[in-house]
């Protein structure tokens, strides 16, 4: 009898191997042959880390080569128009990256989480066709190891509801069109075996629906629980409750209903209806999300409760979600402290836990062998050690957040920015970037030979300083007016930070997939958070030494430095932002009296952050904005600043963002015209706004035309005088190649704008 489940597995490899060989195809370093050995060996590798674990339900379908719901458009053969001349791999990331004449499909993120997703592109002229060959070929990968996987796939309500019409109707109009295809793909699956198992995500399921959404639930999962007797349909749900949708899924003929307990413990209040109904509960109780050892004497406590309810036999303990959003494995982490290391449990680790959990649970205590008996021994211990710790708490830091009652700047936002203009001199549309220019293989290995104490501090800095040196030069000789350091002494916006705050941890191979073969390696916050030194004033006053134009300070906001880590789980998360929000008001006072005349706070993850659900919002809300405002308190009036945000939907947070108070707002915009900023007209702001004008996330180097038709377009909607001109992101993950020639057709298509309006 099967006991446990994983929602889904990381597929990055746990030494980034796929990232580094999609990295060499893309240049052209090896062939597509190889990008497939590769996908095949971690496809296997991670099957049987899993069977060897005990896992029960271990997935196919949740390996990608580049996102999920990219692979979903391409099996319903949703491709949009200008790549339909292309086909194979040159289709596939044409369709994610673009390619020399077509622009990339739109990214955002995943949920509230840190992981983007390739926006589809629907159309009432599309017509769509299956292509089931990826879902059927790891399906018989997986088999041919003796491994009989579940299927995943992402639900069409979710897949409609997350998409975009590109002739501005309604996705779900598409419904018609779109779930004769999921049939069709059941019955081809239908015949790989005897009885099958196939796991439909619906997570839009975790938000607020509305009526039309709740009306097609019942329909989708009755036609596709019916396509054939064999296959059983494991609806799954996460990061929030999904009690609307339960409500109804129980009345269809789906085969179990899988929900997050620990970030929806609303989820209870849907037991009773799910017990009725005799469905599989396919329980989430160890955090896929988070990377702290779990505490499996209250996962215990909480099947416990939930066996009052669902019967023992009708649940299986699975994680809440997918554990792509966990770093792979802490058997690399030989620099850690083995006290703190004790406390952590990465994807693989969560694999034994789980196992763990649903033996104790189903056979009790007594029943296990010597080694499980030692492995729960050792979690309760560490659970123990860690509330204790003395590592955790820091008495002056708390006293110190507890008393900062300072949380808003001097004068108002259209009299500063009167007093900046005219002190700071800059011309309406002036020209700067967002941060960040490319981090090269010779300063990755400087930094990286500096931390292992193969070179001498002097020599890394003096490698730091040529490369500031460098990007000051170009930014001049281009014709950027406003300049950026380039961040070369900075490995990650948050992680950089973390290193030189208190209270924070770090891995060596922590890595977490963001996007593609993009990864990250968000830095963990175990204990109260302080700032022992200035971080940032020496480099950035060194790059002001070099130039006589404005060189703008470069920090990352409060709330995207805790929204990008893992964060502490014995403490509210409004309370370990505004920790770090002091620390960082510091860190402007420091820098403006260092001469710093612009700054700039990056909230890139403000709107990730936020609840699925409406009733939570305020809560984040208050506290985040809150927390911002503090961070700039300390910003005098002549200080400007800026913040960056990225991949947000503004139409609803728009004044949650006039709130904040920056002076200047830097945004993505590139992949979706004017769309984004025409909110900003609608409610009358009337601070500046940097909407990106090219796409960093494209390895194509856009056209002055282009860009002069992207700044026609944003003149349409905002006047030349609150517009600042700029890419839509940080340019670390682009090469020279491409920047380069990028910028100077960003500053070549200014002055033909500002040519022509006589400026």
């Amino acid at each position: 009898m099967s006991k446990n489940y994983i929602v889904g597995f990381p597929r990055i490899g746990e030494q980034r191997e796929l990232k580094r060989v999609l990295e060499e195809f893309w240049a052209n370093k090896c062939s597509f042959k190889d990008v497939e050995i590769v996908a095949k060996e971690l496809k296997n590798r991670h099957w049987k880390y899993q069977r060897d674990a005990g896992v029960d339900f271990i997935s196919s379908n949740d390996f990608s080569l580049y996102d999920n719901m990219l692979d979903t458009s391409i099996m319903l053969g949703a491709i949009p128009k200008r790549f339909q001349h292309l086909s194979d791999e040159e289709l596939y990331f044409a369709m994610a990256r673009g390619n020399a004449s077509s622009v990339a499909m739109e990214m955002t993120k995943w949920f509230n989480t840190n992981y983007h997703y390739i926006v589809p592109e629907l159309s009432v002229e599309d017509s769509y066709s299956l292509n089931a060959s990826k879902i059927i070929d790891e399906y018989n990968e997986a088999k041919e190891l003796g491994i009989k996987t579940k299927i995943n796939i992402i639900g069409p309500i979710t897949y409609l509801g997350l998409s975009k019409r590109v002739d501005r109707g309604d996705a779900y109009e598409l419904w018609n069109k779109v779930l004769p295809i999921y049939e069709e793909l059941l019955k081809i699956i239908s015949i790989l075996d005897d009885e099958i198992t196939i796991q439909i995500e619906e997570p839009i399921f975790a938000r607020e629906l509305n009526t039309k959404i709740l009306s097609l639930i019942k329909p989708t999962y009755e036609r596709l629980s019916n396509v054939s007797s064999n296959i059983k349909i494991a609806l799954v749900t996460y990061f929030e409750h999904s009690n609307e949708a339960t409500k109804i899924l129980v009345h269809t003929p789906v085969w179990a209903l899988g929900v997050d307990f620990l970030h929806g413990d609303e989820n209870l209040q849907s037991l009773e209806i799910i017990a009725n109904s005799g469905k599989k509960l396919i329980a989430g109780v160890v955090d896929g999300r988070n990377i702290w050892r779990c505490d499996i004497t209250k996962s215990l406590k909480l099947l416990k409760n939930i066996s009052k309810v669902v019967k023992k036999e009708n649940i299986l303990v699975g994680s809440s979600c997918s554990l792509l959003h966990s770093p792979f494995t802490l058997k690399y982490e030989e620099k850690m402290s083995s006290e703190i290391k004790k406390w952590l449990s990465f994807a693989l680790e969560k694999l034994d836990e789980i196992s763990l959990v649903s033996k104790i649970f189903f056979y009790t205590q007594q029943s296990l062998n010597e080694v499980r008996k030692e492995m729960l021994e050792r979690n309760i211990k560490a659970n123990k050690n860690r509330k204790k710790s003395t590592l955790i708490h820091d008495k002056t830091v708390q006293e110190r957040v507890k008393n900062h009652t300072k949380v808003q700047r001097e004068g108002s936002a259209k009299e500063r920015i009167a007093h900046q203009r005219e002190i700071l001199g800059y011309k309406d549309l002036v020209t700067t970037t967002i941060g960040s220019f490319p981090q090269t293989p010779q300063l990755r290995k400087a930094r990286s030979d500096f931390k292992n104490s193969l070179i001498s501090k002097e020599r890394y800095e003096k490698e730091i300083k040529n490369y500031i040196d460098d990007c000051v030069a170009f930014q001049e000789e281009c014709g950027l007016e406003v300049l950026v350091h380039g961040e070369p002494e900075r490995n990650d916006m948050v992680e950089y930070f973390g290193e030189q705050l208190n209270g924070y941890g770090f891995t060596q191979n922590g890595w977490v997939q963001s996007y593609g073969s993009r990864c990250v390696k968000p830095p963990f916050i175990y204990g109260d958070i302080s700032r022992p030194k200035s971080m940032t004033v020496d480099w950035i006053t060194y790059a002001q030494s070099k130039t006589s134009k404005i060189m703008k300070g470069m920090l990352t906001g409060p709330v995207t430095i805790l929204n990008w880590s893992f964060v502490r789980d014995d403490m509210p998360r409004g309370e370990v932002s505004k920790q770090i929000a002091v620390a960082l008001s510091d860190e402007i006072d420091d820098l403006q009296k260092a001469g710093i005349k612009i700054i700039q706070v990056d909230e890139a993850a403000f709107k990730e952050g936020y609840p699925l659900r409406e009733d939570k919002i305020k809560a984040y809300e208050a506290w985040a904005v809150r927390d911002f405002k503090i961070a700039i308190s300390s910003a005098k009036k002549e200080t400007q600043i800026h913040t960056h945000m990225c991949y947000s939907e503004f139409n609803d947070i728009i004044n949650t963002i006039e709130d904040m108070d920056a002076d200047v707002i830097s945004i993505e915009t590139a992949r979706s015209g004017n769309e984004l900023l025409k909110i900003f007209k609608e409610v009358g702001y009337k601070n500046e706004v940097g909407p990106g004008v090219y796409d960093i996330h494209s390895p194509r180097v856009p056209s002055v035309e282009e860009i002069v038709k992207q700044i026609e377009l944003l003149l349409e909607v905002l006047p030349k005088e609150q517009l600042w001109i700029n890419p839509d992101c940080g340019l670390k993950t682009r090469k020279w190649e491409e920047v380069k020639p990028s910028l100077k057709n960003m500053v070549e298509a200014v002055n033909i704008i500002r040519e022509r309006a006589g400026l």
